[in-house]
């Protein structure tokens, strides 16, 4: 098979897995609250729950990252997480207490940690102009699958059946449908997925094979380098010509062994150093708010239907699936857009339109006033305004992180920008969990961090772009070859 062929599958084994994780979001999160309530669950459970699944994928995410980065390969790592999300599935399908509930999401989650090592991948495969249009295809696989995931609900609150010991329900049935999709991507990951490595990337394989050379030649005799430092080093997605490397026949005065090669706490050092960078800080900002509003907005809006519309698992998978047609038109622009505009821009664009949602969820949602039909027109145009900067705000502070962060360390630093998020996707629902009857509060501190980070991409607008060093290196290298 030839390598043109070979990429397009893994990249569309990719779209898979994103859209299967929408799938799974989509099926559950309109019934989880339910299910909840028929096991005799607090409200807080439900805040619990959903955080779990966050928890355990921000533990994850940096050591599946760090072994992508180690080993360049990507598909081992997306088998073994899978077999967390089908262990975790089935647990919920046998729900037969609330904590087993909660332990079945915090080992699903744990099988999201592949997505760093997969946005590690996207980022080695792609070039910088070519990458939020990448990473917003990508996204969007995850958006249909929210979008398609509610049409799958309407059938699954059918089930009412025995399989085995267990008793398959409309609030069951969710976790045993997506523990057999993730079986079935399994095989899709198996026979469809190559860790597939750019044809223009021959320098950086050849480096790699020279430092496991080296090092195995340390670890069982002092001797010297083949390489020298000035071959080793470079800045963000900084390469070294195939000629410059194979003129190591007179190799210059051998270095200490720890400028050969860095010892594990130099490395985290060197990466310490990087995430406080000012625009890395920003993104990550970006990231951790975002997404803090994001879920606390989307556990508030179940209790929220049922108090005010008395709506149920058809009605909430119905909103859920509107919702998806409108992120993936948004995605859609966003794609176009980002060809057309600097990612800060749409970044910002994404900023102001996140600061009017929350602005009119203030006004309009913590104290509805009126009749039916008008609180429910306040209530979509709330839901219409967040869903609406979520593309501009994911797809923009993806590329933008991947472009500013090593290359060489692409699968770690995902690792870490994706626990940052999922830090918010805990603290989301816990804080939304427990302030349902008081949404002043809850929105205002929502308010409150948006204002931050507005201020924060303002102050650091300027630095939000890719580091010139990459760019010209980029091409000096494109030029030797």
């Amino acid at each position: 098979m030839d390598l043109s062929r070979k990429r397009r599958l893994t990249f569309i084994t990719i779209g898979l897995i994103f859209l299967l994780s929408g799938i799974e979001y989509a099926v559950i999160l309109p019934t989880i609250w339910r299910y909840l309530q028929t096991l005799n669950a607090a409200p807080y459970f439900l805040g619990l729950s959903l955080s779990a699944f966050s928890f355990s994928g921000l533990l994850a995410g940096p050591l599946f990252g760090h072994w992508s980065d180690r080993t360049r390969t990507t598909k081992k790592i997306i088998l073994f997480a899978n077999i967390f999300e089908i262990v975790g599935n089935f647990m919920y399908l046998m729900g037969y207490s609330k904590w087993l509930l909660l332990c079945s999401r915090l080992v699903a989650g744990i099988g999201t940690g592949a997505g760093s090592s997969i946005f590690g991948f996207l980022t080695r495969n792609t070039v910088p102009d070519d990458r939020s249009t990448v990473f917003a295809a990508v996204m969007a696989c995850r958006q249909v699958g929210l979008l398609i995931g509610p049409a799958f609900n309407i059938f699954l609150r059918l089930c009412n059946f025995q399989l085995g010991p267990f008793e398959v329900n409309k609030y069951t049935s969710p976790g045993g449908f997506m523990c057999l999709l993730w079986i079935l991507l399994q095989f899709a990951v198996m026979f469809m997925y190559w860790d597939v490595i750019p044809q223009d990337d021959t320098h950086e394989r050849n480096e790699i094979i020279q430092e496991e050379v080296e090092e195995d030649v340390e670890e069982n005799a002092e001797s010297k380098p083949l390489v020298g430092p000035h071959e080793l080093t470079g800045s963000y997605g900084t390469v070294t010509s195939v000629q410059s490397r194979s003129t190591h026949i007179s190799p210059p005065p051998s270095p200490p062994p720890e400028e050969v090669k860095r010892s594990p706490l130099k490395n985290f050092s060197s990466s310490r150093a990087e995430f406080l960078r000012e625009e890395v800080v920003v993104l990550l900002a970006a990231q951790f708010i975002t997404l803090f509003n994001q879920t606390a907005l989307e556990t508030m809006v179940t209790p929220l239907t049922q108090k005010f519309f008395n709506f149920g698992e058809l009605e909430n998978s119905i909103m859920y699936c509107m919702c998806g047609i409108e992120v993936i038109a948004g995605f859609l622009f966003v794609r176009w857009l980002s060809k057309r505009v600097a990612e800060r821009v749409v970044l910002a664009v994404g900023l102001i339109l996140c600061n009017i949602s929350c602005v009119w969820c203030l006004i309009f949602l913590a104290n509805p006033l009126g009749g039916f039909a008008w609180q429910l027109a306040e209530f979509i145009i709330g839901v219409f305004l967040q869903v609406l900067g979520l593309p501009f705000v994911a797809v923009a502070q993806v590329s933008l992180f991947s472009k500013i962060t090593s290359e060489k360390t692409q699968g770690f630093s995902q690792g870490i920008r994706r626990s940052v998020g999922g830090l918010a996707t805990i603290f989301g629902p816990l804080w939304a969990g427990g302030l349902t009857s008081n949404l002043y509060l809850m929105l205002g501190v929502m308010m409150g961090l948006l204002v931050l980070l507005t201020i924060m991409m303002v102050v650091s607008y300027e630095r939000l772009v890719e580091p010139t060093a990459t760019r010209d290196n980029l091409t000096g290298s494109q030029s030797e070859d």
